[in-house]
């Protein structure tokens, strides 16, 4: 495990920007503007979402369905100061959840500071510990940060990669950074990979089904974060938050072909 030196700063730089997003600033606040505003917000909601689940492909094919997400923070983007992400490690196998020793994370739109309290608790809880290979090239956690600064005004972000972890470990990270209403907890994970539209299209909506039930037993194959989300349903079912569909495509709405697709959904959760 690393130490972490407080006299140095450490950034982590964008990985994927120029690929899963614009690596211009203008043109990628552009795109995010117009991904967030071409979505309603709920008029019903009396406060800001405690929970998000986001797509996390590029741009051109997610993007539409995360600024519906991103879309319900926007109101409320003055109470929302610290993120605590979760995202599935795509390219280094990883045992357990991973924290980064960077104290920033860079997109073409500035820097975001890491809640270094945040994390130094988790580590004292032995609940995580330090790879920075696990999030050198990340995507999952990344693209969510310019949708994040285009949002929210001013927050930090608690960046967690879950490898082969169970649901209750990563439940009991989210429940130790659960906070108030200034913290949000934001799952990022596609749906289903690779199938016809058709059968996507099935399978998304057994996975819908499943989460806005609270059910925690969505397999691997039906979404790449699926980990996170059960963790994340635990924990709503524990404090009985409501969870609400905000949208549900595919690549093949977006911007792919129909024949090999893959899915994505974004969801709300509320405390009552």
């Amino acid at each position: 495990m690393l130490s972490l030196d407080r006299d140095k700063s450490r950034t982590r730089p964008p990985a994927v920007a120029g690929l899963f997003y614009p690596g211009n600033a203008n043109e990628l606040r552009h795109d995010v503007d117009g991904y967030i505003e071409a979505c309603s917000p709920r008029a019903t909601v009396a406060g800001p979402p405690k929970a998000l689940i986001v797509p996390h492909a590029g741009y051109q094919y997610s993007g539409p369905v995360a600024g519906c997400a991103y879309r319900q923070l926007r109101d409320w983007s003055a109470s929302v100061h610290h993120v605590v992400m979760i995202g599935p490690s795509h390219r280094v196998p990883l045992r357990g959840l991973a924290v980064p020793s960077a104290d920033l994370f860079a997109t073409p739109l500035g820097e975001v500071p890491v809640d270094a309290a945040g994390r130094r608790r988790l580590l004292e809880l032995g609940l995580v510990g330090i790879s920075d290979a696990a999030h050198a090239a990340e995507h999952s956690l990344e693209v969510q940060l310019p949708f994040l600064q285009v949002a929210l005004v001013d927050f930090d972000i608690l960046p967690i990669t879950v490898g082969f972890a169970s649901p209750e470990l990563v439940a009991r990270v989210i429940d130790a950074m659960w906070g108030g209403p200034d913290t949000l907890v934001l799952v990022s994970s596609d749906l289903s990979h690779y199938h016809t539209w058709d059968e996507a299209r099935q399978l998304d909506s057994e996975t819908t089904r499943a989460i806005v039930e609270r059910r925690s037993d969505l397999p691997d194959e039906h979404a790449c974060g699926a980990c996170g989300i059960n963790a994340l349903m635990q924990v709503a079912r524990r404090r009985g938050l409501t969870v609400d569909l905000l949208d549900l495509r595919n690549s093949g709405d977006t911007a792919g072909d129909r024949s090999r697709v893959v899915g994505y959904g974004s969801y709300a959760l509320h405390e009552a």
